[in-house]
């Protein structure tokens, strides 16, 4: 198991953090026009599982864009939350493929997406108590220990609340965070719907988070329906511009966190290029207004 003081010495040797500005998700479609144009942009973030192969096209673009611009690497197939072991190779191709980019920041999410050999395709909710916090943690270690660096661990969306829970999530993400030495993805999308959802405020779940340990902020759009009591439903889909109340939060996180690096998110209904430019100049422009 890899100790605090060693991921400490891990950490010194890897690649500077990220910049302290905006980035974007890369997407296929938007390759060549990124290569033609060189967009001011702080970073790009990929999925890690979109590049678990050893050549092709999309390792093609990604090596000439990694040339220009710092990287940030995003699993969502860890199923760092299941019951089961890690998956040895899926965990060794995600080696291989930090080993190859050297990206600046890995990140996972705070989920479960497997049960077995099924693979549910799924970023599903946990029940927090002793039993799994132990887990979580076992599981954080050895991602760390085999990428020979400290991961970041997201905050979830989510729609349900098991009644087994005995902490609060904030508490069970501060805790992983004291036990394993991991950071903190805070997204603050995930923030407000989770809340919104759970009828809890936005702010003070903030408030109580490990914000010493944010090592970069998401941005994204949700959708919005009604449950089957008719109560307001938000739903994380990645697929909308960000809601105006995300936009307030996140200049509360500003105030607390100072400037940090911030990926604006679309993975569902991907506009033109010059759209998600645009809501990226907004955060940094969000950037600009805060000290460091």
């Amino acid at each position: 198991m890899m100790t605090l003081s060693s991921l400490h010495a891990v950490s010194q040797a890897q690649a500077p953090a990220l910049p302290r500005r905006a980035g974007l998700g890369l997407k296929p479609e938007h390759f060549i026009e990124v290569l033609d144009t060189s967009p001011d942009i702080g970073f790009f973030e990929v999925h890690a599982e979109n590049y678990m192969v050893a050549g092709g096209p999309f390792h093609h673009y990604l090596g000439l864009i990694r040339e220009q611009y710092p990287l940030s690497l995003h699993g969502v197939g860890l199923s760092i939350g299941g019951e089961g072991p890690l998956c040895r190779a899926h965990l060794a191709r995600l080696a291989t493929l930090i080993e190859r980019y050297q990206p600046h920041s890995f990140s996972e999410h705070l989920a479960w997406s497997s049960h077995g050999p099924v693979f549910l395709n799924d970023l599903l909710p946990l029940a927090y108590d002793s039993t799994t916090l132990q887990r979580v943690c076992e599981h954080v270690d050895q991602v760390q220990s085999a990428l020979k660096r400290p991961m970041l661990l997201e905050n979830p969306s989510t729609y349900l609340q098991f009644q087994r829970s005995t902490l609060d999530e904030t508490d069970f993400i501060s805790e992983i965070i004291r036990r394993t030495g991991c950071g903190l993805l805070l997204d603050v999308n995930n923030v407000y719907v989770s809340c919104i959802n759970h009828q809890r405020d936005p702010q003070s779940y903030v408030d109580a988070l490990p914000l010493h340990a944010v090592g970069e902020i998401h941005l994204a759009g949700f959708a919005e329906d009604t449950d089957s009591l008719g109560d307001r439903l938000l739903i994380d889909d990645h697929g909308s511009p960000i809601d105006n109340a995300v936009w307030q939060l996140y200049e509360r996180v500003l105030e607390r966190v100072g400037p940090m690096a911030t990926l604006i998110e679309r993975d569902n209904q991907v506009p033109a290029f010059n759209a998600l430019l645009a809501e990226a100049q907004h955060a940094e422009w969000h950037l600009s207004q805060v000290s460091p």
